[in-house]
Formats: structure tokens, sequence, C-alpha cells
């Protein structure tokens, strides 16, 4: 798979603090990317080097194949946390002032905004001020500002920020949308259930280091503790299995189970379908949050 965006051992140090301390990470096209860590941990410095907001004291980005310039920028689309639009201009006139900032023509910005106001249901806030708008209202403009111009990449920073559910679902499904449609993402969020949803990869960074790096499904299942979910018609109490937990249903019995040493998934519900009609049976991966809690807190120790 191509990788758009190559971050090669890149350093970035401010007045004796070191923001970011070798960080390397390659974006494959198409992808969601998750760039995830707690609070201070490097993760807006890396945002902004790769923005050209701020340089590198040393290593290299690559968009493209290409060492990444300022001018290179014009092809990458940002939605940061904190959001930039100008309270008191009209929100078509500052839409379509930001879409022709970013190389679209008056006639083509017009037209994309047309079909983006429509599909979110938006066309009668052309006229209103920014500042008439609520935090969720204001956040669905900037999304639709960002990702206009159809750029090789796209930066979302905590984009469901003053979202209700609603919202937040629809603009998920943009997001997946996006990425169906040939888009690549790096998706920056302290929701971990959304990187489930949403993340192909991961870059977790911690003290300006990158502390776990690779596949979302493939750090789950490196993460697995041997525990099975059972639901069955009957109770059961098979020999050799730890039964870490059990719910009597009116009609059915769930059990948390623990494979013993050796024992695979397959036998464990071969051995629990001897005694009962098996409804469901799956593995228990932890959770991108359980994991996140887990690494952040080994990386102090």
């Amino acid at each position: 798979m191509t990788n758009l965006l190559e971050v090669k051992e890149v350093v970035k140090q401010y007045s004796g603090h070191l923001a970011l301390a070798g960080v390397s990470l390659d974006i494959p096209e198409n992808s969601v990317y998750g760039l995830l860590g707690p609070n201070g941990a490097g993760k807006t410095t890396l945002i902004r080097i790769i923005n050209c907001i701020t340089a590198p004291d040393s290593g290299e980005v690559y968009l493209n194949g290409k060492r990444l310039t300022p001018a290179a920028v014009q092809r990458i689309g940002y939605l940061p946390e904190e959001r930039g639009l100008y309270k008191k201009m009209k929100v078509g006139e500052q839409a379509l002032y930001l879409a022709q900032l970013k190389g679209m023509s008056k006639n083509d910005a017009l037209k994309a905004l047309k079909f983006w106001f429509e599909k979110f249901e938006i066309q009668g806030w052309w006229n209103k001020k920014v500042e008439e708008l609520s935090k969720g209202m204001a956040q669905k403009v900037q999304f639709i500002t960002t990702i206009l111009h159809k750029p090789d990449l796209l930066i979302f920073d905590e984009p469901f920020s003053g979202f209700d559910p609603v919202n937040t679902d629809l603009l998920k499904r943009e997001i997946l949308s996006l990425k169906e449609n040939g888009a690549t993402i790096i998706f920056s969020t302290h929701n971990m259930a959304s990187v489930e949803e949403l993340c192909d990869n991961i870059s977790l960074i911690d003290h300006s280091r990158i502390v776990l790096q690779g596949n979302v499904e493939d750090i789950r299942a490196s993460h697995a503790t041997g525990t099975y979910r059972a639901v069955t018609r009957t109770a059961i109490a098979p020999e050799g299995v730890e039964i870490v937990e059990t719910k009597a249903k009116s009609r059915s019995f769930e059990y948390v189970l623990k494979a013993v040493a050796g024992q695979t998934n397959n036998q464990l519900l071969t051995q629990v379908a001897a005694e009962a009609e098996v409804v469901v049976f799956e593995e228990l991966l932890p959770t991108m949050n359980d994991i996140f809690i887990d690494v952040v807190t080994s990386s102090k120790k």
C-alpha cells in the first residue's frame, strides 16, 4: 500500500521542552489514521508541522513522496480543535472566501457549496452571521469548508466537539464516505470508541514519543486476555474453565469465561457446547480505551 504522508524522525523543541522526540509514522493512502495521546503529548505540535505552521528542528515530512513545502499545504484540509470562523461574517460569504483561498474558482466553489449546504440541510444559514450559530452549527460549516476543495489529506482534530449524538453520527458517516471515495484522513481525538469505529491504523504519542503504533484490529488482538462471552440456554459448569462472571436471565445464561493456558477458542467452545446449547460465543477483546489507559500508565512507570 502506498503511503500518502510519511513523517521521518521528526524532532521539535520549545525553550527547554521537548515536544517531539524522533517521531516517525507512515499514513497509507485511502485510510483513516488515528493520532492519539494524552494532553500535552505532542499531537498538536505534529499537526502544526504537517500544516507547515511550524518547522521541525530535524527530520522530514513527505506528502505524495515529495518533501513537504508550504505550497503543498494547498492540498491539505485542516479542521482544528479551536475553530477559526470569523464571527461577524455571513456564513455563505465566509465559506466562499475560504474555498477561493484554497484555489477554487468562484463558480466551482458556489456549485460545491450548494451541494454540501443541501446535503447538510443548512441552506437557510447562508445569510446568517457566524455569531448567530451554535457551536455545533458553526462546526458543520467549518467541516464543509475543510473538505470542499477535495484535498489529498484531511486532518480532523476533535471533529465531534460540540455535536449532539445525531450530528456526531452524521459526521462519522461523512468521514467514512470520504474514505470510501479515496480520501486520506488523520483523525485526532480522545474518544476511543470513535477510534474503533473509524480508524484503520493509529499512533499513540506520549511524552513526545510514539509508544504504540499499528493496525487497530491487530493492536486489540495483541492485547487479548483470553476472555470470552458465552450465552447458553441452560446453566453450565465445565471443568477446566474459569467462570469469571455469571448472569442468569429469563431465558438464557450469560457467562464471562477465561481460557486455561494453551486452550484455543475452538476447544473452549467445544467444552461449553458439550454442556448446553450455545447461542452466542465471542472473544472479549480489550477496548482501545482500555489499551490507551494501560499503555499511557505503563509509560509513566
